[in-house]
């Protein structure tokens, strides 16, 4: 069965070409263009990987991963961003017990394959 991916970026064309990629190396891949659609998209049964932007307006890519991971705690989670302010927020949340993966936008095609392997989750193909 193919893998389950979120991917949330409230730039619709990231989010959707990221989605696009993944889709053709085997993933179950989905685009959501805010945290909260994504979140509800969870439901009972998570993705198995979640790659999410950190600033968005409303819930922040941060604070979705959290919640996620309290109710599917076996989501990988890869955060991105293109500010260097993201560092301090991620270390407040390593404070609290989360340690989340962070790449810099843009991220290349081949970057973000090998970081979503790195988590456990190679592709299909």
């Amino acid at each position: 069965m193919a893998k389950r991916v979120f991917v949330v970026d409230d730039e619709t064309n990231i989010a959707d070409t990221l989605a696009v990629i993944l889709r053709n190396e085997g993933y179950q891949a989905t685009a959501f263009y805010n945290a909260q659609s994504a979140l509800e998209q969870a439901g009972d049964r998570g993705p198995d990987l979640i790659i999410s932007d950190v600033m968005m307006p409303g819930m922040s890519g941060i604070e979705m991963a959290m919640l996620v991971k309290e109710r599917h705690p076996e989501c990988k989670i890869l955060l991105f961003s293109g500010q260097a302010s993201t560092l301090n927020l991620l270390e407040t949340v390593r404070e609290r017990g989360h340690n989340f993966e962070l790449l810099a936008k843009p991220v290349h095609p081949t970057d973000l394959l090998a970081r979503v392997a790195e988590a456990g989750l190679p592709g299909a193909f």
